[in-house]
């Protein structure tokens, strides 16, 4: 079951899929409410989670923290 953005944690690191895409990620910041800054694991781009979900959510859409993916 996937989590919802609510449940996100500063340091954690998570794992979402969203489109045939996968981005794993960590959060590093929450400048706003509801709003989170991350940086990608592979690419260390930092950048904000609603850029990732800006076109709407698929019909794949999962978000797990990462080291509890079930």
């Amino acid at each position: 079951m996937a989590l919802s953005f609510d449940n996100l944690r500063i340091g954690k690191k998570y794992s979402l899929r969203n489109f045939g895409e996968t981005f794993d990620f960590q959060v590093i910041a929450m400048p706003e409410e509801g709003s989170y800054k991350v940086k990608d694991l592979n690419t260390l781009e930092v950048f904000l989670l609603e850029d990732l979900v800006q076109y709407g959510k698929g019909k794949d859409f999962d978000l797990q923290e990462l080291g509890n993916l079930d």
